[in-house]
């Protein structure tokens, strides 16, 4: 089969950002089995790359591969999304506690956008556009940790990115009617930073993602 590249992009990676793509999409839940010759057909590719893209997610932990078999996408392990949120409420947290110290002009100008973020969320949510709102729900909550300042804490934050993704598409899948209840919960958010009250951000994003993702997981 010819190798079609997609311009520059290699086959190799072509097979890993989609096959990657239909897990952290949810597309793919875990204990689906896939194997080589879906992938290739689907992406247009013969299996050699798609093995070369299956053993990188295999080192992800996003797949166990099965020789002759196939493979198994693998499930959040257990406790996983728990630890995802508590590091997730600390990192945002901390970040508020940090900006709302900020000169007014300054702070201003963040909540601004911070609310131009929250609007750009309205379009998916109507049209219940679940991957349009996961990547504008990821850029809100990112732009907290990234403004504070903190490098570090915006090196990790950004390093649970694709976990975060699977466990929105997880969470919000089932329930798309919900994305507009998240809007208004993240101008919720917004208004308590443009108050400089990290306490009242601090309730809201609790009761955000216990909302979302604590009753899913039965531990709200």
């Amino acid at each position: 089969m010819a190798e079609a590249q997609s311009g520059r992009e290699p086959a190799a990676e072509r097979a890993y950002r989609y096959a990657k793509e239909l897990i952290l999409s949810g597309e793919l839940a875990g204990g689906s089995l896939i194997s080589e010759g879906e992938i290739a057909e689907r992406v247009g590719l013969s299996r050699t790359p798609v093995r070369e893209a299956f053993l990188r997610l295999e080192g992800e932990e996003l797949l166990r591969l099965f020789p002759k078999k196939g493979a198994v996408v693998s499930p959040m392990p257990p406790g996983e999304a728990e630890d995802v949120l508590e590091l997730r409420e600390v990192l945002e947290c901390t970040a508020v506690e940090r900006i709302v110290r900020w000169e007014a002009a300054a702070l201003d100008d963040f909540v601004a956008r911070l609310r131009a973020a929250v609007r750009a969320q309205d379009a998916p949510a109507r049209e219940m556009d679940l991957k349009a709102f996961v990547a504008a729900d990821e850029t809100f909550h990112r732009s907290l940790v990234t403004a504070s300042g903190n490098a570090l804490a915006d090196r990790f934050y950004r390093s649970l990115g694709d976990r975060q993704r699977r466990m929105a598409a997880l969470a919000l899948r089932p329930r798309p009617e919900r994305l507009p209840v998240l809007v208004r919960e993240h101008g919720a958010l917004a208004d308590a930073v443009a108050d400089r009250d990290p306490e009242r951000f601090r309730a809201a994003l609790r009761a955000h993602l216990d909302a979302t993702h604590r009753a899913l997981l039965g531990t709200a």
